[in-house]
């Protein structure tokens, strides 16, 4: 007796239904390692036009993030699908090594006695560590399954980096764009340095707020000379420093008098000083211009100086008085107009943030400590009209938390000025997804003041700069290429380590230095200095990349660091931008929207979510975000994207296991052969190409994540997959049905592995292996599928998503019917479609109508006017459901009269019985 179990062709595969991906994904990675499967890649792909993604290098310190994540693996999709789509895309990761981060993670380790060593000394200890850290960084970038030169990346120590990174600083001082000079600076008393504008961040501040009076002793014939000057400020501590009273030119000005003394404000503030310093009322004495008050001598309401008014175009009516307090060591302002007129640069404070003996009863007192102080001063000569508090936005050190402050120090300086207008025209020349990165860089550099380079720190690349002994500071073409060489054989820890005459060209002389006496800059570069010269130091350093780059992919944070430092660099030495693309991604944050951190215990760790989920889950996760805002990530959100991960991967289990017996060359149906719904899926899978090739080439992922899911889900499990299981199990192996269902199965299986592999880069390989007679290797090694043209596919669109609408109908009638015990199983089902002339001229051209519903019976009735009361009607039809007549048959579950009409099979319906008769000889055998 035959075993009718056994005479069904029942999916088999070695693709699993779980993928394991914590422990599988290691192993795999292991493979792609030992074949080199990057270099695979870029052999198979070499003479193809280049497409350049150039790294921004991550901080080489701790372990990765979630934002390091979304970057990197962002980054490995575009690249894996350039590669992918007739392009040469080599990719070479990188690291930023340099700053304070590393010293400061040396020192607190309590082994490193940094006071006890020279500088070399501890700069060798600063590389050793950054290294360490490169290669825990780089195993963790691999296991996220990011493919590139991985074992040759850049890294900004490498000293031919610090080789070109130095013929960028000479050619930046060749044309102009270098100097030196004394003006205020953002400067950290915490790390004891200058820091630039892409190193501060803004926390919320308490300050003290006060209003000071300053008399005037010289009224130049425009004041009567017993009037006084408010200025307003949020840092009393630098009032030792005042050297002037800034007003607008053009703004109206009063000299008010209230209670006996005569007050000068801005006219357009009065109503709010009214409120705020209490008066009870005013009487305005006189009006004038701005401009009248030039040259009013004030005095100095601490020391025996003065302090003269002057003419500021930065003065507001946004807060204050409208009398500026001008000090021109301690703001970018305050220093421009202080130059205007000639006034010192006086800084009364040094690098650690107390106060010096230029500011006489306050030296030695930190600047923060010395605000009480100085407001008691003010108090106790009469200077003082209100003291209170605010909190405000405050810039503060980005790597220590704490205020800065500006102070006018002796820098070395990037001048924007000389070149601002071919920056500017370098940003309209680039292409910005989004649109408003544009705007965003543009208003920045149009604003910006020179960039300070300087920083004086230990762990950097030095200043390349000799001294005569004049003190005047030397960059020559010949220096500056001496140095170059001499950094890229032995790396820039000579410049600590060798004296300054070691250091020069043999035999160099200079009007500067009779003597042939040199000294040299001990200042290093700042570390935006350092990665925003990769352009040269990498993608013209490096065989095989080119300038500009394609494309810069980093978060929206970088506008104001590596993108701006990129570009100055960039600009400067070659006239155009170093990069033809910019594309910008958001900051990773909670399920609630909130930024991580570990004290509120919100952290997603990439690492942890490897170990649990896979990576794949991660890189399914970036695909199916809106990268360009803000992205949410946590345990639930994960656990969703793990759920569509199943789903997808349940899809192409069902396919695999669909064709463990067809052979494409020998089994497949030619196109001209394959009608109705096969031709209809092949169509669809055409359209699901061209969308998510689409929306690759736009870096628009979700749009690739959303069309592949629902293909996969809806389309493929829910609709084509479903209905064709009675003719893949159910038929002999050769039924033309079943060759017809499998050669759209393979089509779609091969074409879905290649469209997914950028983004499920471990799973698709996995699909590939387990693909019956696929050419490649692994995937990776494809192409990605090219859309296909089927003629006039329109009238077959337009019948089948007419069908689909039916289907739909029909499908809720069933459910309904099955609520109500009526039936089952839908196979128990008979229907009844009561349809109109359009429907039922589309369903009577169709056919296998009874497959296509998953039903034993159909019965078409023309004409809505027949309909049954107990039909369930819809627009165009009606559907009666009823149990079908008959006997199920054993073997294909069909309820059916013909069951016992073969009598060597008497529980089959007549289809199975001759299946099974011409096929099945012996039990189970075909």
């Amino acid at each position: 007796m035959v075993e009718y179990k056994r005479t069904l062709l029942m999916p088999k595969t070695n693709f699993p239904m779980r993928g394991n991906l914590p422990q599988n994904e290691p192993k795999r990675q292991e493979k792609w390692s030992s074949e080199d499967i990057y270099a695979q890649v870029q052999k198979r792909t070499e003479g193809r036009p280049l497409f350049i993604l150039h790294d921004g290098p991550p901080y080489a310190n701790g372990d990765i993030h979630m934002g390091h994540a979304l970057n990197k693996i962002l980054k490995d999709i575009i690249v894996r699908y350039k590669s992918m789509s007739g392009y040469h895309a080599p990719y070479v990761p990188g690291w930023d090594t340099h700053g304070l981060p590393i010293e400061t993670a040396l020192t607190k380790s309590g082994k490193v006695k940094r006071k006890e060593m020279s500088v070399a000394a501890f700069r060798k200890l600063c590389e050793e560590y950054a290294l360490k850290q490169i290669d825990r960084q780089r195993e963790q970038f691999l296991r996220l399954g990011v493919r590139g030169d991985w074992w040759n990346p850049y890294i900004t120590l490498d000293k031919a980096y610090e080789a070109q990174q130095i013929k960028v600083f000479g050619e930046m001082a060749k044309k102009g764009y270098i100097y030196k000079g004394k003006k205020p600076v953002y400067w950290s008393p915490s790390s004891e340095s200058a820091l630039a504008e892409a190193e501060i961040e803004y926390h919320d501040k308490r300050s003290p707020s006060i209003y000071v009076t300053f008399d005037v002793v010289d009224g130049k014939d425009v004041l009567a000379g017993d009037e006084k000057f408010i200025i307003w400020t949020t840092t009393p501590w630098t009032i030792p420093a005042n050297l002037a009273i800034s007003v607008h030119p053009e703004l109206d000005y009063s000299v008010v008098k209230v209670n006996g003394v005569k007050y000068v404000v801005a006219t357009g503030l009065l109503e709010t000083l009214e409120k705020e310093l209490e008066w009870e009322r005013y009487e305005t004495v006189q009006t004038l211009k701005g401009s009248q008050l030039e040259f009013v001598q004030t005095k100095h309401p601490i020391y025996d100086r003065h302090s003269v008014v002057i003419l500021g175009e930065h003065v507001t009516l946004d807060a204050g008085t409208g009398c500026v307090h001008t000090a021109p060591g301690h703001g970018e302002d305050d220093y421009i107009v202080g130059q205007k007129y000639g006034l010192d640069v006086l800084c009364p404070v040094d690098d650690k943030g107390y106060l010096t003996d230029e500011a006489p009863g306050f030296e030695g007192l930190f600047y923060d400590v010395a605000n009480k102080p100085i407001g008691e001063k003010l108090e106790s000569v009469g200077a003082l009209l209100k003291l209170s508090f605010i909190t405000h936005s405050y810039a503060h050190d980005w790597r220590t938390k704490k205020p800065v402050i500006y102070r006018a120090t002796s820098q070395w300086f990037a001048s924007i000025e000389n070149f601002r207008g071919e920056l500017l025209q370098a940003i309209e020349e680039v292409e910005w997804i989004p649109k408003w990165g544009e705007t965003r860089l543009f208003n920045m550099v149009r604003d910006r003041g020179d960039w300070c380079i300087s920083r004086q720190r230990a762990w950097g690349v030095p200043i390349p700069v000799f001294y005569g002994e004049d003190g005047q500071p030397i960059i020559t073409d010949e220096t500056i290429e001496h140095v170059s060489n001499l950094f890229r054989e032995h790396g820039s820890n000579i410049w600590f380590e060798w004296e300054t005459s070691e250091l020069l060209p043999q035999g160099f002389t200079s009007i500067h230095s009779p003597n042939g006496t040199f000294t040299r800059e001990m200042d290093i570069m700042d570390v935006w200095f350092d990665s925003g010269s990769s352009h040269q130091a990498v993608l013209e350093e490096r065989e095989g990349l080119q300038r500009p780059a394609d494309l810069y992919l980093e978060g929206s944070d970088q506008y104001r660091g590596w993108f701006n430092s990129s570009l100055s660099t960039g600009v400067a030495v070659t006239g155009k931008a170093p990069y033809k693309g910019i594309l910008s991604h958001g900051f990773a944050l909670d399920g609630q929207g909130r930024k991580m951190s570990k004290s509120i215990g919100n952290v997603v760790v990439p690492n942890d979510v490897m170990k649990q989920l896979g990576a794949d889950i991660l890189r399914l996760w970036v695909a199916s975000v809106d990268y360009q805002a803000d992205v949410r990530v946590s345990d639930e959100i994960l656990k969703q994207v793990s759920e569509s991960y199943r789903k997808i991967r349940n899809t192409f289990r069902f396919l695999l296991g669909n064709l463990h017996d067809f052979n494409p060359a020998t089994d497949r149906v030619e196109d001209e052969d394959l009608h109705g719904v096969n031709l209809f899926m092949l169509v669809k899978l055409n359209e699901v190409v061209e969308k998510v090739k689409k929306g690759y080439e736009e870096y628009n992922f979700s749009s690739v994540y959303h069309t592949l899911h629902n293909f996969c889900t809806i389309e493929l499990s829910s609709f084509y997959m479903d209905l064709a299981k009675d003719t893949l199990y159910i038929e002999h192996a050769n039924h033309p049905s079943r060759r017809a269902i499998q050669t759209v199965m393979y089509e779609t299986v091969v074409k879905l592995s290649k469209l997914i592999s950028p983004i499920l880069s471990h799973t698709a390989d996995e699909v590939w292996e387990n693909i019956p007679n696929a050419v490649e290797g692994s995937v990776q090694l494809s192409d990605m599928p090219e859309a296909r043209s089927f003629g006039d596919v329109e009238s077959l669109k337009a019948t089948w998503n007419q069908f689909m609408s039916i289907r739909s109908d029909v499908l809720k009638a069933l459910e309904q019917a099955r609520n109500e015990k009526i039936i089952g199983k839908s196979l128990a089902a008979s229907l009844t479609l009561y349809a109109d002339d359009d429907n039922y001229e589309l369903l009577q051209g169709i056919d296998g109508l009874e497959k296509l519903f998953i039903v034993s019976k159909v019965n078409l009735v023309k004409g809505l006017n027949k309909k049954v009361e107990q039909a369930v009607t819809f627009e165009g039809i009606a559907v009666f459901v009823e149990a079908a007549d008959g006997e199920t048959c054993e073997r294909c579950w069909t309820v059916t009269t013909t069951v016992g009409s073969h009598a060597e099979h008497p529980t089959l319906c007549t289809s199975c019985a001759e299946t099974v008769q011409n096929y099945y000889q012996e039990e189970g055998t075909e």
